[in-house]
């Protein structure tokens, strides 16, 4: 007797739901919120905006779930005490990184900070990023840079009020030019944000780079979750991907072929207050087959992404708190011109001498957290 094949079809759904059950119970997986799907799992569950919908499927089904996004397992974690076991006595196990797409073209193949899995590369990235780069003595070589920049910001916002009129800004892109500019001139030596430079080519490049990288990085590629839709054309954003490392690529490599050029010549004239590019370049000099130009782009681009739109949010954020409560801003001004003074900019050191607006600041941490 022949076997048709929608027979065969529902024995195949019933032999993988099987399964799938089966997995689940023999690696002691957390609760599911309803019926996993074949092939989109639990997407069909998932509206805007995300995190929304992952709160309320905490609040329903518990603080820890399994949730199938596609092919990709997700574990979500809503419990502080869940996430601390998570992140500290159990930090090795979860602390691979998903190959998304984003990862495969801007993360040199997986091979960056911040997309390399755990192991031998990604602990000598870190231990490059914390001791060469970003260490305590270095960030205070880059002080007179962070100053510079808050006067230019603070001379530009003085300079828009001139005879009494109020003057309109928006907060988180004001603070995103002053973030960003402060990295790129540890980085690079120069600024490339600003009015004064908006009409130069190179500025208008990097613009462009610095908001596809943010744009692109932020999207959701379907095919990362079902595998399946890359082949039926919807491959638009590998497109626009494969052609932003390009370009990131060339601008990058340009920097660093300056600065090779006048490396040594940069070193005698600025001393210890060398770039970030110069930093890496030196190591290069030490081991070449390691500190390859492909690493050093590598480090620069995410130290360049990293840090610029969470500083950007986080003193938004803080602002906001003092805006909203004129009362804590008249205490934390009084604090700040009684303790510092009214005419000397404040440096980090001197926030522990303000306990008020630093208890701000702490706030606005717990409220707005740095990514990891």
């Amino acid at each position: 007797m022949e076997i048709s094949f929608y027979s065969c079809f529902m024995l195949f759904l019933m032999f993988y739901f099987l399964s799938k059950h089966l997995c689940k119970i023999s690696k002691n997986l957390p609760p599911s919120p309803g019926l996993s799907l074949p092939i989109i799992g639990h997407l069909y569950l998932i509206k805007k905006p995300l995190h929304q919908t992952l709160a309320n499927l905490s609040n329903k089904y518990g603080p820890i779930l399994f949730i199938q996004f596609g092919s990709r397992p997700v574990i979500l974690v809503s419990s502080p005490s869940v996430a601390e076991e998570c992140l500290s006595k159990n930090d090795i196990i979860f602390a691979n990184r998903p190959r998304l797409l984003a990862g495969k073209h801007l993360g040199y193949n997986y091979t960056t900070l911040t997309w390399a899995s755990y192991g031998n590369h990604w602990r000598n990235l870190r231990r490059i990023a914390a001791l060469e780069i970003l260490s305590t003595n270095r960030l205070k070589m880059f002080y007179h840079i962070r100053a510079d920049e808050v006067r230019l910001l603070v001379h530009k916002l003085f300079k828009g009020c001139r005879g009494g009129e109020f003057m309109s800004i928006d907060a988180k892109s004001t603070f995103f030019d002053l973030t960003l500019n402060v990295i790129t001139r540890m980085i690079a030596g120069k600024r490339y944000y600003g009015e004064d430079l908006a009409e130069l080519g190179e500025a208008r490049q990097f613009k462009e780079i610095v908001r596809e990288t943010f744009e692109l990085s932020g999207a959701t590629n379907i095919g990362d979750f079902v595998p399946a839709l890359k082949w039926i054309g919807l491959n638009n954003i590998e497109k626009r991907l494969a052609i932003l490392h390009r370009k990131r690529d060339e601008f990058v490599q340009d920097l660093i072929l300056e600065h090779r050029k006048v490396k040594s010549e940069f070193a005698s004239h600025q001393g210890s207050s060398k770039t970030m590019i110069n930093v890496l370049l030196t190591l290069q000099e030490t081991e070449p087959e390691y500190y390859t130009d492909e690493l050093i782009r590598g480090l620069m681009t995410v130290i360049l992404s990293a840090g610029t739109d969470t500083s950007a949010g986080t003193m938004e954020w803080a602002l906001s708190l003092l805006l909203n409560n004129p009362q804590a801003l008249m205490k934390a001004q009084i604090e700040i011109d009684t303790i510092i003074g009214p005419s000397k900019l404040i440096e980090e050191s001197d926030l522990l001498k303000l306990p008020y607006l630093q208890g701000i600041i702490n706030e606005t941490l717990r409220m707005y957290p740095p990514a990891p």
